[in-house]
């Protein structure tokens, strides 16, 4: 009984859902966000800004590898000459240089993915913005964010291009 009244409920509504979204139906839409995000002139800058960071943080890398490399050849060089004492402080300087190093690359990866994250979502959200206005003065009934999981949509229903156009006007003024 209760498949029955399951079944005369899905096909009534199948049958009243074409009059329910009016003689025109429903206006479909998708936005690829990854490429507006890649190819507007907000998403170039925020890349910019994190490759300006990331160059910094590969600089100091660089400098903090060469330091570790002479401290670690002076200890091999002098482990024989030294004293007992004298080898395990240095040994233990290197030991901690080398902690420090590791800290620094953990900390530096971290602000790198925080900062990322950071503008991402900011302009994520300004995306979805302008999406949400073209979507309501254009009459759309429904916009998607198109991913990996569409298996086909429409060239026409892709929005993506005037999305972007208008989010770059929208950072112009």
């Amino acid at each position: 009984m209760k498949r029955i009244v399951t079944a005369l409920a899905l096909l009534l509504s199948l049958s009243l859902a074409p009059a329910a979204f009016g003689a025109n139906g429903m206006k479909l839409g998708s936005v690829d966000i990854q490429k507006v995000l890649l190819l507007s002139e907000p998403g170039k800058s925020a890349k910019e800004q994190l490759a300006l960071k990331a160059n910094k943080y590969e600089s100091e890398k660089n400098t903090r590898e060469e330091e570790l490399k002479k401290l670690k050849a002076e200890l091999e060089k002098q482990s024989v000459l030294l004293s007992e004492s004298a080898r395990s402080s240095k040994e233990k300087d290197y030991q901690q240089k080398l902690k420090e190093y590791q800290r620094f690359l953990k900390d530096a990866q971290d602000d790198l993915q925080a900062k990322n994250d950071e503008l991402t979502s900011r302009l994520v959200d300004e995306i979805v913005k302008v999406i949400q206005e073209y979507g309501k003065k254009n009459d759309y009934t429904f916009i998607f964010v198109k991913n990996e999981g569409m298996i086909y949509i429409d060239d026409k229903a892709d929005m993506t291009d005037e999305v972007l156009k208008l989010y770059n006007a929208s950072k112009k003024k």
